[in-house]
């Protein structure tokens, strides 16, 4: 026995919305979602819970009428459309996809930089080279470098942070500003 509306009743929603709705509605999801059944599946839990949040949208038996269904649906995948639309696209998960996507100002900025630290690098010596390469580029931790090296971390600590001032120096040197803001205007 199931209570709705404060009355005892044989009638499960639940059971009857998974029975009777969730077929259809998890097809007519996956259509909005262009196929994306994770998606649709979402778009179908978020549905059931609108409509349990709506009990004056169920009938007499205390079922919800599948237009009602279908309308939320359509409306939860319009909203999060609306919802991508107005946030920035992250790629965070896959550094791949991130790059594919990039502004192509900031891909010829970064081509740019890139180019500057590696000449500036070239300037270095070999011993502060090494540093940054294994502790930045390859990024390893002071300790994998020391062994590597053979010797101690803080050794590799400090070449480390000398490798790195010499390197803003070159840079600075190439008239390349490691400000963020003053990078604007370099040249």
């Amino acid at each position: 026995m199931v209570w709705i509306d404060g009355e005892e009743t044989d009638v499960d929603p639940l059971r009857h919305f998974q029975e009777v709705h969730r077929p259809a509605l998890l097809a007519f999801a996956t259509r909005l979602a262009h196929g994306d059944v994770h998606r649709a599946e979402d778009v179908v839990q978020e549905t059931l819970l609108r409509a349990w949040r709506h009990p004056e949208a169920r009938d007499t038996d205390g079922h919800w009428s599948r237009p009602w269904l279908l309308t939320v649906a359509r409306r939860i995948v319009i909203d999060q459309a609306r919802a991508a639309r107005a946030r920035p696209v992250e790629y965070l998960d896959d550094p791949a996809l991130a790059h594919r996507h990039a502004d192509p100002v900031d891909e010829i900025d970064r081509l740019l930089d890139r180019r500057e630290v590696l000449a500036a690098l070239s300037t270095l010596s070999a011993r502060q080279r090494t540093i940054l390469v294994e502790l930045h580029l390859r990024g390893r931790t002071a300790v994998e470098v020391a062994a590597a090296l053979g010797v101690p971390a803080g050794t590799v600590r400090s070449r480390g942070f000398y490798a790195l001032r010499a390197l803003r120096d070159a840079l600075v040197r190439r008239g390349f500003h490691t400000d963020p803001v003053a990078r604007t205007t370099r040249r």
